[in-house]
């Protein structure tokens, strides 16, 4: 055997040994997917956004700060009533203003912009993995289905065949749902950082 026939076997082998870590891969992806589904129609149900509350709340805080009371600044804070990631903004907000920390506020609204990116990269990553992974299980068994072909073992073909479809399919299934739960997302953290950073806004005016 030439060295070339010996690096040809090498990598054949090698893609084959692949063929089953990928096949649970995408199995795990596709119960992944599932999950997130359900994250977000639990998010999705508890979204609430009040403009009028969130102008009220931020006024009266800011009345607060102007005049030195911090406990009632924080009181008035913590009655924000809009949706989840925003509202724990909030609660977090109200400490630092009760301990007149308001310097902090700055780097509280960068954190929660940074688990604001965590979530979106749970979805992303499932989006863009996806497909590559399905092409990985596409291309895997059209080895030992091009030899079954030329082995005339039809029975080997479809086998092979059927796998390489079943892995395109799933693959495609979950980086669908990856893709649309991180554009709407996107969106929707979009108007939650707009509101924290009229929150901030707010109580940094001066008189």
């Amino acid at each position: 055997m030439d060295t070339t026939s010996y690096i040809f076997d090498i990598l054949y082998t090698f893609s084959s040994t692949l063929l089953y870590p990928v096949v649970i891969t995408l199995i795990l992806l596709a119960i992944y997917s599932l999950i997130l589904i359900g994250e977000f129609v639990s998010e999705l149900v508890k979204r609430r956004r009040n403009v009028e509350n969130l102008e009220l709340c931020c006024n009266s805080t800011r009345e607060h700060i102007l005049n030195n009371e911090h406990e009632q600044a924080a009181s008035s804070l913590r009655l924000l009533k809009q949706n989840f990631l925003v509202r724990a903004f909030a609660m977090d907000a109200a400490e630092h203003i009760k301990n007149n920390n308001l310097s902090s506020l700055e780097w509280l609204a960068q954190d929660y912009e940074i688990r604001m990116a965590k979530r979106l990269e749970q979805t992303r990553i499932v989006a863009t993995i996806s497909p590559m992974v399905g092409l990985m299980g596409t291309l895997i068994p059209l080895g030992p289905a091009l030899i079954g072909l030329s082995q005339g073992d039809i029975e080997q073909l479809a086998n092979n065949l059927m796998i390489a479809f079943a892995t395109t399919v799933i693959g495609l299934f979950a980086g669908s749902i990856g893709y649309v739960l991180t554009q709407i997302r996107k969106r929707w953290y979009w108007q939650d950082m707009a509101d924290i950073d009229h929150i901030l806004d707010t109580l940094e005016e001066k008189e």
